[in-house]
């Protein structure tokens, strides 16, 4: 690969743009002889703020224009936020890799640090662009209000210090990425508020037919969170459900008694109102986890999430 030049298309958002620069360096880091140039390009997400995202529909949102630029050769990679991705992908693209997950934990921020979802008065404004989060923050404090919020991390920051909301439910990953940990008022346990799928891993999406692009992302990819993350959308997928759903999965690796690598998945779908939360998980080997993702399915659809995800629908 003397002197090839990898394009990667990429958001213009800042978070979006150090997820690039981050894959960027991981590609250069491995393969010093690559060059990398970065494409920024606008999405249907980014142009539409004054909508909310249940509403507008959540196929390709953010990656049908990225992916059309892919297709047409016009970038070599895709770079995106996991969550971000549909579960069903144009012919011709597939996930070529995934970097080391973040963390995946869902955070409050707020102008008191260290305040907590159960330190938030009754009657509280909260601000979220997300039904999962909805669903579950009306599960945790049915006493509080979600209030719906677009547009980038630093503006979602600034109205809830500006006193518009009380608090404001942000991914931590993001704000971690952008140096902007010191807002993170507390961290929201993973077992109380369940994570996006994908939630905290950043997507490298290429075309099927490319080798060589192929090979890169391979190589930087990591390997466990790629395990989690393929877990993960595969309950959503067999649900079909999507990123403007009340349902979240979160796996994650770890050793056994005896040594062996194992990998626990925990996932739900619940009601807007919180007053339905069907939960399931399961604990298996690695080499089991799209086995265990099935079980988790089955068992969610036997206590009715195929009535509630088509009633949303």
């Amino acid at each position: 690969m003397t002197d090839k030049t990898i394009t990667i298309g990429t958001r213009g958002s800042k978070l979006a743009l150090w997820q690039a620069e981050k894959v960027r360096a991981l590609i250069q880091a491995t393969f010093p002889e690559v060059h990398c140039a970065v494409k920024v390009i606008r999405t249907k997400g980014d142009k539409i703020l004054d909508v909310a995202l249940s509403k507008i529909g959540d196929k390709g949102l953010f990656t049908k224009e990225l992916e059309r630029c892919l297709l047409e050769g016009e970038v070599d990679v895709c770079v995106h936020s996991m969550k971000d991705m549909p579960t069903v992908l144009p012919e011709g693209l597939f996930i070529a890799g995934v970097t080391e997950r973040a963390c995946p934990n869902d955070v409050i921020v707020a102008s008191a640090k260290g305040l907590m979802l159960s330190d938030l008065p009754a009657g509280a404004r909260v601000a979220t662009g997300s039904l999962r989060r909805v669903a579950q923050l009306a599960r945790l404090r049915s006493d509080v209000t979600a209030c719906e919020i677009r547009g980038n991390i630093d503006t979602r920051i600034g109205r809830v210090l500006a006193g518009e909301f009380d608090a404001a439910i942000l991914a931590a990953a993001g704000l971690y990425r952008l140096g902007l940990e010191e807002q993170i008022s507390s961290l929201i346990p993973t077992e109380e508020m369940i994570p996006a799928v994908g939630q905290g891993a950043i997507a490298l999406e290429a075309r099927a037919d490319d080798r060589e692009v192929a090979h890169l992302c391979t190589a930087i990819s990591h390997q466990p969170t790629l395990r989690a993350v393929e877990a993960e959308r595969y309950i959503m997928r067999a649900l079909e459900g999507g990123c403007q759903v009340p349902m979240g999965a979160y796996a994650t690796e770890s050793e056994d008694e005896q040594g062996r690598r194992m990998i626990h998945i925990d996932a739900f779908v619940a009601t807007l109102d919180g007053t339905r939360f069907l939960r399931a998980q399961a604990s298996t080997p690695v080499d089991q986890a799209i086995e265990a993702a099935g079980k988790i399915v089955d068992d969610l659809v036997s206590q009715g999430a195929t009535e509630i995800l088509e009633a949303l629908r």
